[in-house]
């Protein structure tokens, strides 16, 4: 198999460029509040498609597919045309439609076209084309909006007045960005030095984790980051009382740790104390919490280092939710395991999973997006 990694693009992924992929937008969980966006409140046990649009992107931001998204508990957050969408509920703001009433469809942010990227959980988190960061709305009770305070916002704030971001991640009151430059930049709660910035204070500013600049990705979970370097070196930090860390040890770390060696393509952080990457070779590797299956090892033990699900090497993108994984192989079929219920498997039952299983039998899907709470986004081809 071809390497699925390639270099940081910087800037060009900030600008909102795609791959040249482009389909239609589904989901699946549990839909209390109307998190799926489609309407309803039902919880949905298999893939529905949400509206009739066949333009939502895949954004290039790290060069394997994956599409800005947001998501926690009960809301949700997505980029398609410029534009930026929320649904879902709107506590403490969050959605950034200004007030706290939650919405069972995909709903415009503001009548801006120049969002590019966007992620959140508990609070949510936007790059736009000028490569501004934002706080889009929701909790900031430690500080994680960066505005020097901690006042809830329920309409966007741009975080400083630079213009040099280029991909962010945000989850539990924890604001992370990259910037063009390569530096990696945090902002919010550090109880646990999920800062990554050796100590346990919060910022409610951005502070600079260490002085590399050559960060490529990041992923936030519930008090623990992962990140992986433009050479495929992976690095985690923060809570690790399950071993999500992946270290060996279950130490909550406040400075990156090193996992393995460059040989990182992708990861996904869970807000459930668990990890899921995928190798440059297309090996998929799991670790930390396993309390419903979801290391995919057909067990229910917890692991403090990476361990190999399977032995195929033909997996893409991987995605996690509460206690769950999803995952896109080559041949665009659609893979989960782990805790199932609400339906948040996507394969018609609410049964957990404790080994990847195939959902359906189409090959079509392109995308699938990581989220924080019990339900999930994906792209189809249109």
């Amino acid at each position: 198999m071809p390497n699925i990694r390639r270099a940081m693009m910087g800037s060009a992924g900030a600008s909102g460029a795609g791959d040249g992929s482009a389909g239609t937008f589904w989901g699946w969980g549990s839909n209390e509040v109307g998190a799926l966006g489609d309407g309803g409140t039902t919880n949905r046990s298999s893939p529905v498609q949400i509206g009739s649009d066949t333009d939502w992107q895949v954004l290039d931001l790290d060069d394997y597919g994956k599409f800005g998204y947001g998501a926690t508990g009960d809301s949700s957050l997505a980029t398609r045309g410029g534009k930026l969408y929320s649904w879902g509920r709107a506590s403490d703001g969050a959605g950034g439609r200004g007030d706290t009433t939650s919405v069972s469809s995909p709903t415009q942010v503001g009548s801006l076209t120049d969002w590019a990227y966007c992620t959140g959980g508990y609070g949510m988190w936007a790059i736009k084309t000028d490569n501004t960061w934002w706080f889009v709305g929701g909790n900031n009770g430690f500080g994680g909006a960066g505005q020097e305070d901690e006042i809830h916002y329920s309409s966007p704030v741009q975080i400083g007045s630079l213009t040099t971001w280029a991909k962010c991640a945000g989850n539990f009151r924890t604001g992370m960005a990259i910037k063009t430059d390569g530096t990696l930049w945090v902002c919010g709660y550090g109880l646990y030095g999920q800062l990554g910035v050796g100590s346990t204070t919060n910022y409610s500013s951005p502070v600079q984790v260490g002085s590399l600049t050559t960060w490529s990705q990041v992923s936030y979970g519930q008090n623990y980051a992962a990140a992986i370097r433009s050479d495929g070196a992976l690095f985690t930090w923060g809570r690790n009382q399950k071993g999500q860390l992946g270290d060996g040890s279950t130490t909550d770390r406040s400075s990156p740790v090193q996992i393995g060696t460059t040989e990182w393509a992708m990861m996904a952080a869970n807000w459930a104390y668990s990890m899921v990457a995928v190798k440059t070779d297309g090996t998929l590797w799991a670790w930390g919490n396993n309390s419903f299956g979801e290391l995919g090892q057909g067990d229910t033990t917890d692991i403090s280092s990476p361990v190999q699900i399977g032995s195929l090497t033909d997996w893409k993108i991987v995605a996690t939710l509460s206690y769950s994984a999803v995952s896109v192989k080559t041949d665009g079929t659609l893979w989960s395991w782990g805790r199932g219920g609400a339906g948040r498997l996507g394969n018609g039952s609410v049964s957990n999973i404790s080994s990847p299983a195939q959902v359906g039998s189409d090959t079509d899907w392109i995308s699938v997006a990581n989220g924080q709470g019990l339900h999930i986004h994906a792209i189809r081809s249109a």
